[in-house]
Formats: structure tokens, C-alpha cells, sequence
């Protein structure tokens, strides 16, 4: 059979593998003991080795593919644009792809974003947002105002600006002389409320301290930057809308500037479109990334208002132009992976089939909530996170030291599924092709692993 002709080629690969590359995220002497596992191909929610074992993409491949592997719909629509042009240059070009997709994006997200400035990846679009901002009180006449705003246990990407405005010390720590200094306010995270509390009463006590911070600081303050709803990086921790509508308001009194960073939770993953909506507000810079693809091709776009870009809008000699860019500003072929992914969003009425995908990952972890190390099981839209803990009542988290959530991993991927944890955080973030079946089997697999994980 095909298998036996490619038995022990996983070994083949892993073994060519780590003789030359270095990956991301990863201390590569768990290699050692931990294999990599070399993928020969993507088909839907599966990813298939080369000895026959299949494993769910429960992680959606770091949150960006949202139609499965391999969709026949962006394959073609890649093909189709690869026959006609697979690149040009963006200043001073333009191609049909990159019009129609802009024009798509202005009109699928509030009102008042008009402009979109394209990047190459997350990190580079939170650059683009940062520079800007700054760039517009620069331009405007107000250059003391150059600091920004951050909550904190918050990330925003590993490029320096981007390293630099994040608060999770792991990626961070190490590069705190290279970065420059930000203010952190204290999170609006949901998993520290008192007893009895809502999701809605503690976003809106912490929004206190936000407060205080724009009060004092607002004049030396370019911007605010948040991920909405769900801190992703920072342990899938969760907060409500009414925060963001009160920073909205907040920074406008001030005169600040508000970044939604939706690289992670933008198209669909918080339950609506873009996570703005849940507050029914408009940021004045909207990062995109991860799903704008559906994992295809690396492409971010930065969204800005009018009154922004007008005020980099003059002759040439005024030297206010947005001197930024990148080569692969705007790619045709990213584009139409991301047209495709747009079409897609409308045509099957993903944010309508996704409440009850929603409300299944719901059921079907209830039960976790009892398990006498899970503190917490949380949820908004199509994120699920359970939070094991050493002791349940106090909340005492496990040492990091003990890596549990890799015991969670290891179970997984003995069961047909990829769990890649956070720390002590194990969570779902499938791609929206997931049936309620594999929902199920995702939660008995990782129970098991939690049960196993948790048994000392």
C-alpha cells in the first residue's frame, strides 16, 4: 500500500528537518524528544503525516485558516490569479485584486474606516498603526504626543514597536532594553472577577484605571492599543464589549487615538464579523490579519479613517507623506485568497452557521467546569479556553516550570487531534469547516489529556 512505501519517511523528514531549520516559538532541544511532525498534506480540518496518522487542526495553524486546508474555492480563485499577475510594485501600480478588495473591506467594516494601508504580516500592520499614529500629531502640530497606552497581558506581535506596546513577559522580557517604554493599565481580563460578579460589572471597575491613565498621561498619549474581547496570546483570557465602548468614548474626550488589533479575532471569530461591532464602535485604525487569507498567503491590511489620512495629504515638498513599505505591499495573488475568503464569509452565512458551532463547543465542555483542576472554562464566539490550575478554589496556577498543557498536547496528537496549548491553557480555535462531531471528539481528547495532565 501507499503507506508501507512511506513508511518511516516522517523520520526521513524530521531528521532533514532539524539538521537545518530553527522554529519559531520553540526551544529546539524539546526536538530531542519531541519529534517534529513533517505534514505531507491539508485536506479540510485534517492534516495528514506521511505514515497514515491524521490530526484535527484544532488551532486552526496559529488561528489563521478558517475554511479548512486545501479549499477547493481559494485554490482556484489563487490559480485563476496566478495565470494573469503574481506580483507587482504598489507604488505608483495597482491591479484589479487590490482595488476590489479594499473597496470590500471599507464596506464590510464601520463606516468611518475609508483607507486601507497594506502589510505583510500581523506584527508588520501593528508597525504601520503605531507609525501613524504618532505620524498624524506629528503632522498635525503635536509631537509630544508619542507615547501609547497598553493593557496589560496584552499581545501585538515580536517586531519591536509591536514587541514593545505587547505585556506578556515570555516574548517580551528578554528585549525590555531594545523597546520603548509604554503605559500599562492593568487588564479588564474577566478570569480576575470577584465571586458573583459579571463579565459586565468587572470590565466596566477596571475600566477605572484606564481612566486615570488618559486623565494624566493623555497629552503625551498617540494612541491606545487593545486586542478586543479576547487576549489571545496572553492565555485566551476574556473581557466584555462595554469596555471598549467606554475606552471609545474615553479616547475621544481625550483626544487619543484607539487601535483595534482584530489581527487575531477579526472574520468571524468573536461571534460577529469584526469584534468592534459588539460595542458598535469604531476604531481609528483597524489591524487585519490571520483569517483575512484563510491561512493561504502572509497579508495584513491597516484600516484608517478620513481625517488620517487627510492629514498626510499634501505636496510633495511638505514632507508628510507615509513614507513606509513593504515589497510585498498588496499582493495579487494574497489578494485573491482573500477575495475568496470574503466570498466565502457571505455566500455560506458563516456568522449564522457559527452560533450553533458556538453553542456545540459549549455543550460539549460543559462538564470540564466540574473538573477539580479546571478553574474556568471560557468562551466568546469561537474561541474556547479551559484554564487547569493547581488548586481550583484559590486559582493557584500550576509552575510554569511543570509544562501540564504539553502533557494535554502530547495525549492530543496520539488521538487525532492538535491542541497546542498556552501554558496551562488549552483551548479550541478550530477552523469554521468543523462538525459537531469533531467538536466532540476534540472535548473527550482533551478531557482525557486534562485527566492525564492533572494526575499528580
Amino acid at each position: 500500500s501507499y503507506y508501507e512505501v512511506n513508511m518511516g519517511l516522517n523520520n526521513d523528514w524530521m531528521q532533514r528537518d532539524i539538521s537545518v531549520l530553527w522554529h519559531p516559538c520553540t526551544q529546539m532541544k524539546d526536538h530531542e524528544h519531541m519529534p517534529v511532525i513533517p505534514i505531507q498534506r491539508g485536506e479540510g480540518i485534517w492534516l495528514h503525516d506521511f505514515e497514515g496518522n491524521r490530526y484535527m487542526d484544532a488551532v486552526s495553524s496559529w488561528w489563521v485558516n478558517i475554511f479548512g486546508h486545501a479549499n477547493p474555492y481559494i485554490n482556484q480563485r489563487i490559480k485563476d490569479q496566478l495565470d494573469t499577475l503574481e506580483h507587482v510594485i504598489l507604488a505608483g501600480f495597482s491591479h484589479p485584486p487590490v482595488i476590489e478588495l479594499s473597496e470590500r473591506l471599507v464596506k464590510m467594516t464601520p463606516a468611518s474606516l475609508t483607507r486601507c494601508f497594506y502589510a505583510d504580516n500581523g506584527s508588520s500592520c501593528i508597525e504601520v498603526a503605531l507609525k501613524m499614529s504618532f505620524h498624524y500629531w506629528l503632522n498635525t502640530g503635536k509631537p509630544e504626543k508619542k507615547r501609547f497606552i497598553t493593557l496589560s497581558n496584552s499581545y501585538h506581535g515580536e517586531t519591536l514597536a509591536a514587541l514593545a506596546v505587547g505585556d506578556v513577559a515570555l516574548y517580551k522580557e528578554t528585549y525590555q532594553p531594545l523597546l520603548m517604554e509604554v503605559i500599562t493599565v492593568p487588564s479588564p481580563d474577566c478570569y480576575d472577577r470577584e465571586e458573583g460578579e459579571s463579565w459586565e460589572e468587572h470590565s466596566r471597575k477596571m475600566f477605572a484605571h484606564m481612566e486615570k491613565a488618559l486623565e494624566q498621561n493623555h497629552e503625551e498619549v498617540a494612541a491606545v492599543i487593545v486586542e478586543p474581547l479576547i487576549q489571545c496570546a496572553g492565555g485566551m483570557r476574556m473581557y466584555h464589549p462595554v469596555y471598549l465602548k467606554l475606552l471609545r468614548e474615553a479616547c475621544d474626550r481625550y483626544g487619543v487615538h484607539l487601535i483595534h488589533d482584530e489581527i487575531a479575532v477579526g472574520f468571524g471569530r468573536t461571534g460577529s464579523l469584526f469584534a468592534c461591532e459588539q460595542a458598535d464602535i469604531a476604531p481609528d485604525f483597524l489591524c487585519l490579519s490571520k483569517a483575512l487569507t484563510a491561512g493561504y498567503l502572509p497579508m495584513a491590511v491597516c484600516m484608517t479613517n478620513d481625517k488620517i489620512y487627510q492629514a498626510f495629504y499634501d505636496d510633495y515638498e511638505s514632507m508628510r507623506a507615509f513614507l513606509h513599505s513593504h515589497s510585498y505591499t498588496g499582493n495579487p495573488l494574497a489578494c485573491a485568497a482573500a477575495l475568496a475568503t470574503l466570498d466565502l464569509l457571505e455566500r455560506d452565512n458563516v456568522i449564522e452557521a457559527n452560533k450553533s458551532l458556538s453553542a456545540h463547543m459549549a455543550k460539549a465542555t460543559a462538564h470540564f467546569a466540574d473538573h477539580p483542576h479546571v478553574a474556568e472554562v471560557r468562551q466568546t464566539g469561537m474561541v474556547l479556553a479551559i484554564e487547569m490550575v493547581k488548586n481550583k478554589a484559590t486559582k493557584e496556577a500550576y509552575p510554569w516550570q511543570e509544562r501540564r498543557g504539553i502533557r494535554v498536547y502530547q495525549h492530543a496528537l496520539k488521538n487525532e487531534a492538535m491542541l497546542r496549548p498556552l501554558g496551562s491553557v488549552v483551548y479550541f480555535m478550530p477552523p469554521y469547516v468543523i462538525t459537531p462531531d469533531q467538536i466532540d471528539h476534540l472535548a473527550s481528547v482533551a478531557w482525557e489529556g486534562i485527566q492525564l495532565a492533572t494526575r499528580d
